[in-house]
């Protein structure tokens, strides 16, 4: 951890526990630079994605009590559905293969920036056509998660976050928890923040989150985190049946890692992991749990520039005795222009569908992911790569004759992905 503060700049806290007990509880940085508050284990963090997970539940205990049936079509519990809609289940919306679209900022137009009320963003969303045929494809996306949002209201008859309040956080004392309101006093709430290695400490400037809502709206701590993943071993909140259906994972997006409800599974260190991660407007987050060995490991942080996941994979490793690697510094060489050429081209990756375009322009090879802005990537060999702006790395992958083949991206922070393969196309 002393590495990955120097190296990475972690800002935040740590909980690693055994059997619902921590095993270690630190923190590091600070909560607030401007006025020096220091990280605790008591500091709140903006949760971002991992909320899915709490909207999953409510959903769960909506079906138990007869409310709603996740086979249902969601458009049963929402009025004036497109067409489109008609087919998608309550099901697909919580395993992310429903095909509806976000909606980003620049759609909607002078909104951007701004507060949006809900029945614009609803309107906006209804116009675009949907990504795929409902239930044939996987895409990792908020808009599923808003509208769970809006069906647990509806059913009900509270806001979302009285009855996550109710019903989760309350019975479980997780004092600590809620739905962010920013105009709400909050103690010991962090400030989210930017700083990548060797650049100044930044504040991230204000953005209203299209989305935010059921599907990243919720703040909380380490322990708090361990209340709940206590009580996911427990009766005390859904049936184990109930347990068992939300933790089955559905969509492969990765050979062997799948989506279930609000929840990703894989396998590492030769155990099953259910895992998610949340990265949002300066936080950047992981929660993973072992349940083979009632191991949980949390990691909050207040630098959006962090690597929670990759920092979670390391404490695991260290758990299970497996082998892992202290953070070290990036340190960029020259590779020759002519080298660089060798990999120009298109690889298109499947899952989540991407595609990375790379140019060799003036001996800088540049990196283009899908129609976002070039970026500069550097060399740590003449077949790896990395950016300084993420915490992004390439390997170029040759076969036998030394031809470029394909791609190899790692995502540090493992919000989404860890490793991308993808094929050059061109």
């Amino acid at each position: 951890m002393k590495s990955a503060v120097k190296v990475e700049r972690f800002s935040g806290s740590i909980l690693v526990a055994r059997d619902g007990q921590p095993i270690v509880s630190k923190s590091y940085g600070m909560a607030n630079v401007e006025l020096d508050v220091p990280n605790t284990p008591n500091t709140v963090f903006r949760l971002a994605s991992i909320t899915k997970q709490f909207t999953a539940s409510a959903i769960m205990m909506l079906q138990e009590r007869g409310k709603l049936n996740v086979n249902d079509p969601f458009c049963k519990y929402l009025t004036d559905c497109p067409a489109a809609w008609q087919p998608i289940t309550i099901r697909q919306l919580l395993t992310m293969t429903s095909g509806i679209p976000g909606v980003s900022a620049m759609e909607l137009g002078p909104l951007r920036g701004l507060p949006v009320p809900w029945d614009q963003w609803l309107v906006a969303t209804k116009k675009k056509p949907l990504d795929f045929t409902p239930g044939e494809n996987f895409k990792y996306a908020n808009s599923g998660y808003t509208l769970l949002g809006f069906i647990i209201e509806r059913q009900s008859g509270k806001s979302y976050a009285e009855f996550l309040q109710e019903n989760i956080f309350t019975p479980l004392d997780m004092k600590q928890t809620g739905y962010e309101d920013p105009r709400r006093i909050i103690k010991n709430r962090a400030t989210g923040y930017r700083q990548l290695p060797g650049d100044p400490i930044t504040n991230v400037p204000y953005a209203e989150m299209i989305g935010l809502y059921a599907a990243g709206g919720i703040y909380s701590t380490t322990g708090d985190l361990l209340l709940w993943d206590k009580a996911l071993y427990t009766g005390k909140l859904l049936s184990r049946k109930s347990l068992d259906e939300m933790f089955t994972p559905f969509k492969e997006m990765l050979p062997g890692k799948r989506y279930a409800y609000g929840w990703w599974t894989s396998k590492k260190f030769d155990r099953q992991e259910i895992a998610h991660g949340g990265n949002l407007a300066g936080f950047i987050n992981y929660i993973a749990r072992f349940p083979s060995e009632r191991v949980t490991v949390i990691v909050l942080s207040n630098n959006g520039r962090g690597s929670s996941g990759k920092i979670s994979n390391v404490l695991s490793a260290i758990v299970f005795g497996a082998p892992y690697e202290i953070p070290r510094e990036r340190k960029a060489i020259a590779v020759a222009s002519s080298v660089l050429d060798k990999y120009i081209g298109q690889y298109r990756i499947q899952l989540p569908p991407t595609s990375f375009t790379i140019t060799n322009e003036n001996g800088k090879l540049m990196a283009q992911r899908n129609a976002e802005p070039k970026i500069e990537m550097f060399a740590e060999s003449a077949t790896n790569f990395f950016l300084k702006t993420e915490d992004v790395q390439f390997r170029f992958v040759k076969d036998t004759n030394g031809a470029v083949t394909g791609l190899i991206v790692h995502q540090g922070d493992s919000t989404l992905y860890e490793v991308m393969t993808g094929q050059k196309i061109k």
